[in-house]
């Protein structure tokens, strides 16, 4: 951005939030579980609604385009980097409030939108609540999960959410129902292609009183098979690809020879070919290389079009 609005925009969240929480520059890399990416211009932690919403009526003023991010489990930054202003929804906005009975039984509660999966499922079990089990490993945030109705071991977000509080870019909330949020295999009516952006707040969660035993073993086993069976030790960003229908992404891959496919500093895992790794220093050039030679090849040799479920932003490096 020109340097007179970003001049304009440094003085403006520096008044609504720490000063220590502004970074101009900042690497992606650091932000990301790939480890790769190029600069965010404007970087800003978010501890509150309150100030996001001041925060997104204060770029929209200065026409400064924004980006809205959490862990960047499920993210994909670019070598050219982010322009404009990044929000970060992380520690600071992560309350996760205590269960209350309701009147068919079922307990509620409410957790902002930066609080990680495994916090949440963590919270639920310690209150003896069942239904979160199958998050305990996953390691996004409670925003990113809603968005892409986050799963594992036969458990979605649809399953468990009650209701969600958002906000538009103008500063406009707006409250959904479960069965507003249009929910479906990792998708949502916060990603909808052509829809209009919108940033999870919180979310309210409904869940059964269950055995504080039989959440925990289950918790532990999740735990254990994801140990075995994902390159844990390894930067990267998950699956990468969305299950096709009635297959899975990682045995179509393996099924094609390509396990230990290499582009630079990338890899498929030798693991779990479902999942590219940055095992050596790898680029966003190198991951986006990699993952279209992956697509290439399973469908010369399966007929099946792997589609990406790791979300790409940012420029190319060199770009205008």
């Amino acid at each position: 951005m020109e340097e007179s609005r970003k001049t304009e925009l440094l003085a403006g969240l520096r008044l609504l939030t720490r000063k220590k929480d502004v970074l101009e520059n900042a690497p992606m890399c650091r932000y990301t579980s790939l480890g790769l990416g190029g600069p965010a211009e404007v970087l800003c932690e978010v501890f509150s609604a309150e100030r996001l919403v001041k925060i997104l009526r204060l770029a929209r003023r200065l026409d400064v385009p924004v980006l809205v991010i959490g862990n960047g489990t499920n993210l994909l930054v670019r070598d050219g980097g982010l322009p404009g202003l990044t929000l970060r929804l992380g520690e600071g906005f992560s309350v996760v409030e205590p269960p209350v009975l309701r009147a068919d039984g079922r307990y509620t509660f409410a957790a902002q939108a930066g609080a990680t999966l495994v916090k949440v499922s963590n919270a639920a079990a310690e209150a003896a609540l069942t239904g979160l089990e199958f998050a305990a490993g996953i390691p996004g945030t409670v925003g990113g999960g809603v968005v892409m109705n986050a799963g594992a071991y036969g458990g979605e977000m649809k399953d468990v959410v009650r209701s969600v509080t958002c906000t538009t870019l103008l500063g406009e909330i707006r409250r959904y129902t479960c069965e507003e949020m249009h929910f479906s295999y990792r998708h949502s009516r916060l990603n909808e292609p052509d829809g209009e952006t919108e940033i999870v707040l919180d979310v309210t969660f409904a869940l059964a009183a269950g055995d504080g035993d039989a959440i925990r073993a289950a918790m532990r086993e999740y735990a254990a098979r994801r140990r075995e069976k994902q390159p844990l030790t390894l930067p990267s960003c998950g699956s990468t690809f969305k299950r096709p229908p009635g297959q899975f992404a990682g045995t179509l891959i393996e099924q094609c020879g390509l396990k230990g496919l290499r582009v630079g500093g990338v890899s498929v895992s030798t693991l779990h070919a479902g999942f590219l790794v940055n095992d050596g220093n790898g680029t966003a050039a190198d991951y986006l290389t990699l993952m279209a030679e992956v697509q290439r090849i399973v469908l010369e040799k399966t007929g099946v079009a792997l589609e990406p479920e790791v979300r790409v932003v940012g420029e190319e490096l060199g770009a205008a």
